[in-house]
């Protein structure tokens, strides 16, 4: 399965997440996974699961791991 960065973005308890967890076939809906944060959570794959707001520590760790600043920053 083509994964452009090593994480993937889930939704679980109010907050979109991010996991490095291998994504299953099925897809991670009910899964529960270890977050960037480090919460173990049971992913809830809802549309509204989706508006739900960033975890920053996840947003942090995935924008070290994609090797691109976090907020605006720029490299000079």
């Amino acid at each position: 399965m083509y994964r452009p960065h090593p994480f993937s973005w889930v939704p679980a308890e109010g907050q979109r997440h991010a996991t490095t967890d291998p994504k299953p076939r099925q897809g991670y809906d009910g899964v529960e996974v270890r977050t960037l944060c480090l919460k173990r959570v049971t992913v809830d794959n809802s549309d509204i699961g989706w508006l739900w707001p960033t975890c920053s520590s996840c947003n942090t760790g995935a924008h070290e791991l994609a090797g691109v600043p976090a907020g605006g920053e720029t490299e000079e």
